[in-house]
């Protein structure tokens, strides 16, 4: 078995662990931070609207030596705009200038026609109405919207409403993530974003659902046992799907990695950087808001549930009791004392923790 493997087994026996719940407030921190980071980017550079949003113009030539620089600048001399320019594998150029009307257009077309030697008759342009552009701004705001209601009614029946609103916030984090870098790197806002966007909604849900269902199930009869405390056993899910985490994130981000940096960067496509970066950035922090944000925020207003209050009280209690003693409270436990897939991780990767009699791996049949 490879050391990866062993490590996720150890880790989902419960035999390693890192305490992320009791660490959370460090990671609150953090995301607090990056989130911070990225509002100010919004505000202070904002969104680099593609002309899909902001209307223009795109003139299409047929092959031409004029080069993609040489044609930026006498472009954007013609237009009084910034243009961006792509090579066509014919070796034409598409040639994008946004907030460009039909009669503006036309001179445009004119104009590039001398400086790039292409007779006007060759050079196709094609206006896009800034109203179009606004009506697929509002349809990604409605969808995005009626995702995110489906996805808290979902939650708060097949789960409970803490982990629905855990969900949520999670993944109000990661497209705020998302579209701050997009406004810090200045990368152009496409239909192509948007479809980027929404699809790092599914990966980072589905992260998030895989350990809310392993701690579902894990504090199945909670509140009949006094051994373990509900964020105990919340950081034992986590750790137990951990490397399963990881090695899904890895998985999805290695093609989306070489289509932006080799796609994108290398090759030139500057089209791919559209969705690539979305699905890039929104991976990650997807992972990432999976792991340390949406499950310890589920264990946080859980613990303020006066059931769970009682639980941990009676715990505390028990344990201090057993200390007081000089014994330990695993000694002996009960078949009562202690739920199915319950055991806690240790607190600390590296250290050992023995499974309670009567309850470890040779016990019975796991799942």
């Amino acid at each position: 078995m490879s050391r990866l493997g062993s490590l996720g087994a150890r880790l989902y026996r419960g035999e390693v662990g890192y305490d992320f719940i009791g660490n959370r407030k460090i990671w609150y921190g953090i995301s607090i931070l990056i989130t911070i980071t990225a509002i100010v980017g919004l505000a202070v550079s904002g969104l680099n609207m593609g002309i899909e949003f902001k209307g223009g113009a795109v003139f299409t030539t047929t092959k031409t030596s004029v080069g993609v620089s040489q044609a930026e600048d006498l472009a954007t001399e013609a237009s009084g705009h910034q243009a961006i320019v792509q090579k066509l594998g014919n070796g034409g150029l598409r040639i994008q200038i946004t907030e460009v009307d039909t009669a503006k257009s036309d001179q445009i077309k004119e104009q590039l026609s001398k400086d790039l030697d292409v007779p006007t008759e060759k050079i196709a342009a094609d206006l896009v109405g800034p109203s179009w552009g606004e009506q697929i701004a509002n349809k990604a705001w409605t969808g995005l919207g009626i995702f995110m209601v489906l996805v808290v009614i979902y939650l708060a029946i097949a789960f409970e409403w803490r982990m629905a609103i855990a969900a949520l916030v999670a993944l109000i984090h990661d497209i705020t993530i998302t579209v701050g870098v997009y406004a810090l790197v200045g990368f152009e806002v496409t239909p192509g974003t948007v479809i980027g966007l929404l699809t790092i909604l599914g990966y980072s849900l589905y992260d998030t659902v895989v350990v809310f269902d392993s701690l579902k199930e894990g504090t199945h009869g909670i509140t009949k046992q006094t051994r373990w405390t509900y964020s105990e056993i919340a950081n034992r899910s986590i750790n137990g799907t951990l490397v399963r985490s990881i090695n899904t994130t890895v998985v999805a981000l290695l093609p989306v990695a070489g289509l932006l940096f080799i796609g994108g960067g290398v090759l030139g496509a500057g089209m791919l950087n559209d969705i690539s970066l979305a699905l890039f950035v929104g991976l990650a922090a997807g992972a990432y808001s999976s792991i340390f944000i949406a499950t310890p925020l589920v264990a946080d207003l859980k613990e303020r549930d006066p059931q769970m209050k009682a639980l941990k009280k009676r715990i505390l209690a028990k344990r201090a009791a057993a200390a007081a003693k000089g014994e330990s409270d695993e000694d002996e436990p009960s078949d009562d004392d202690f739920p199915r897939d319950a055991a806690p991780a240790a607190a600390v990767v590296g250290q050992r923790q023995e499974p309670p009699r009567g309850h470890g791996r040779t016990s019975g049949k796991r799942r």
